[in-house]
């Protein structure tokens, strides 16, 4: 299934599914360390209103 594995095979429907498959991945994880940094900046960043109940 990977390239250095022995049943690779080199045909377009391989780089096209592979492709989108690490494009797909590269995403997911970029929005969830952007989302990650984010809600750590968020918490240290967090003013104290006063408003406790």
């Amino acid at each position: 299934m990977f390239p250095f594995a022995y049943e690779w095979i080199n045909d377009p429907s391989h780089f096209v599914f592979m492709g989108s498959l690490y494009t797909v991945l590269t995403i997911l994880i970029i929005i969830l360390h952007y989302c990650g940094i984010r809600a750590v900046f968020d918490w240290l960043c967090k003013k104290d209103t006063g408003d406790h109940h």
